[in-house]
C-alpha cells in the first residue's frame, strides 16, 4: 500500500469520530460537518508531507474547531453564541489534543450514520450524505462516482443538511422505538452504496472499487458495534461474497464477464471464507432476515467450484423464503433465473410475466435482460435476440450495453 493511500484510509477513518467529538461540542451538525471537510482536505494535503501527527484525531479536531470559531465569529447572527465558543480554550499546537469533552469511538459512528439516515432525507441525499458525513469523500469525489456534476452534488448535500438541521435532530441514538426503522434505513443506504459501486447505473466503468470498499469498511464498523445483529451481519457477509468474484467480472478490456463464464479461479477466496463464516454464524444464532437469506444465495454460488456445480435447488428454494418475507420485484426477477434452471425456462418465463404490470420494471433493462436469457435457454433465439437489443437501448451502463449487443450479435450470426 502506498503511503498516499495509507494516509487516504487513515483520514476516512477519522472522520466519524472528529464529526462526533465537534457534534457533541458545538452542536450545528451542518457547519460541523463543513468544518471537519476542511480539516480532511488539511490534512490530505499535509501529512503526507509532512508526516503523520502524533495524535492525529486530536490534530484534526483542533483544525476543524479553528474553522469552526471562525465561521461563527464572522456570523454576526449568531453573536450570542460567539461569546461562549471564544471563550473555549485555542490550542496552539496542532500536535496537541484539543479540548473534548467526551471520548469519541465506534459509537460515534454510529450516531452518525443514524443521523445521515433521518426519515425526513430521500435515499439519494441518505446515501450523499454518508458518504460525506461517515465515508470522508469529499464532494468532488462523490460527484464523480454518482457521474453528476461536483455543483449539483453540493447543493444535494447543503440540503440534506438543511433538512437535518431543520428537523430538530440531535447528535443522539434515536429512542429504542425509532431505532429498529432507522437500522433498516442505515442497512439500505449502505446496500445502495455498495450495488452502485458493484455495478455502475452508468458510465463506461462497470465497477467503482472505491464505493464497494467504502460500503464494506462501513459495514465492518457497523457488524463491530451490533455485532448479535443478524441482518448487520447478513449485509456484510453478502457484499464480502459479492465482491469476492469482482477480479472476474470483467475482461482485459473491461468487458462484462458473466457469472457462469469467470474464472473462479480468480475469486477472492479469503472474502468468500470470511463471508461464509459470518452468515453461517448469524443464522445460527439470530431471526433470519433478508440480508442473511441473500448471503446464503451468494455463498452457494461462490462455494460450487465449477458453473456446473452449482446447487440451482437450493438457490431456489432459498428465493422461496426471501420472496415471501420480503417481497419486491429484483427478487422476483433473480429469482425466475433460479426457477429455470430447476424447472426449465418456461417455468421462469411465466415468473417474469408477473412483473409485466409494475411500473418500476416494465422498462427496465434487466427485466429484458433476463427474459432474453431464458428465451435463449428455451432456444427461441429470435425473441431473445430482440430482448437482448431492446435491453441494451435500455441500459446507461457502457459495459453492460456492450454486452448485451454482443450477445444479440452472437445469436444473430449462429442463426
Amino acid at each position: 500500500m502506498s503511503a498516499a493511500r495509507e494516509f487516504e484510509d487513515r483520514i476516512r477513518d477519522l472522520a466519524p469520530h472528529v464529526l462526533g467529538a465537534l457534534v457533541r461540542r458545538y452542536g450545528h451538525f451542518d457547519a460541523a460537518e463543513d468544518a471537519v471537510q476542511e480539516a480532511l482536505l488539511a490534512a490530505s494535503v499535509q501529512w503526507p508531507e509532512q508526516g503523520l501527527p502524533d495524535n492525529p484525531r486530536a490534530w484534526l479536531i483542533t483544525v476543524a474547531s479553528r474553522r469552526l470559531t471562525d465561521q461563527f465569529r464572522s456570523d454576526e447572527a449568531r453573536r450570542n453564541r460567539e461569546t461562549n465558543i471564544v471563550a473555549a480554550d485555542r490550542p496552539e499546537d496542532l500536535h496537541a489534543p484539543a479540548v473534548d469533552e467526551q471520548p469519541s469511538n465506534d459509537d460515534d459512528t454510529l450516531t452518525l450514520l443514524f443521523l445521515c439516515c433521518h426519515p425526513a432525507l430521500t435515499a439519494p441525499s441518505q446515501v450523499s450524505l454518508t458518504l460525506r458525513a461517515v465515508g470522508g469523500l469529499t464532494t468532488d469525489q462523490i460527484s464523480r462516482a454518482f457521474l453528476v456534476p461536483e455543483t449539483t452534488m453540493a447543493q444535494r448535500i447543503s440540503r440534506a443538511k438543511q433538512t437535518v438541521r431543520k428537523s430538530g435532530a440531535r447528535f443522539a441514538m434515536p429512542t429504542a422505538d425509532e431505532r429498529a426503522d432507522r437500522l433498516e434505513a442505515v442497512l439500505h443506504v449502505l446496500y445502495l452504496i455498495f450495488n452502485e459501486g458493484y455495478t455502475a447505473t452508468s458510465g463506461s466503468d462497470l465497477q467503482r472499487t472505491d464505493l464497494t470498499a467504502e460500503a464494506i469498511r462501513l459495514s465492518r464498523i457497523l457488524f463491530r458495534i451490533l455485532p448479535d445483529d443478524g441482518e448487520v451481519g447478513g449485509l456484510l457477509a453478502l457484499m464480502l461474497l459479492t465482491d469476492a468474484r469482482r477480479p472476474a467480472r470483467t475482461g482485459d478490456d473491461g468487458s462484462l464477464v458473466p457469472l457462469a463464464e469467470q474464472d473462479r479461479s480468480l475469486w477472492d477466496a479469503a472474502a468468500i471464507a470470511e463471508g461464509v463464516y459470518i452468515v453461517s454464524d448469524v443464522l445460527s444464532r439470530a431471526p433470519v432476515g433478508p440480508y442473511q437469506i441473500q448471503a446464503a444465495i451468494a455463498a452457494v454460488h461462490d462455494e460450487a467450484a465449477t458453473a456446473e456445480e452449482t446447487d440451482w435447488q437450493q438457490i431456489s428454494e432459498l428465493y422461496k423464503v426471501l420472496a415471501r418475507i420480503s417481497p419486491g420485484p429484483m427478487i422476483t426477477l433473480n429469482r425466475a433465473v433460479a426457477v429455470a434452471m430447476v424447472e426449465g425456462p418456461q417455468a421462469g418465463l411465466e415468473l417474469l410475466a408477473t412483473l409485466d404490470d409494475d411500473q418500476r420494471m416494465a422498462t427496465h433493462h434487466r427485466l429484458g435482460a433476463v427474459r432474453a436469457h431464458l428465451y435463449e435457454m428455451a432456444g427461441d433465439t429470435v425473441t431473445a435476440i430482440e430482448h437482448y437489443r431492446t435491453a441494451a437501448r435500455r441500459t446507461t451502463s457502457t459495459p453492460e450495453q456492450r454486452y448485451l449487443q454482443d450477445r444479440a450479435e452472437r445469436l444473430a450470426a449462429a442463426d
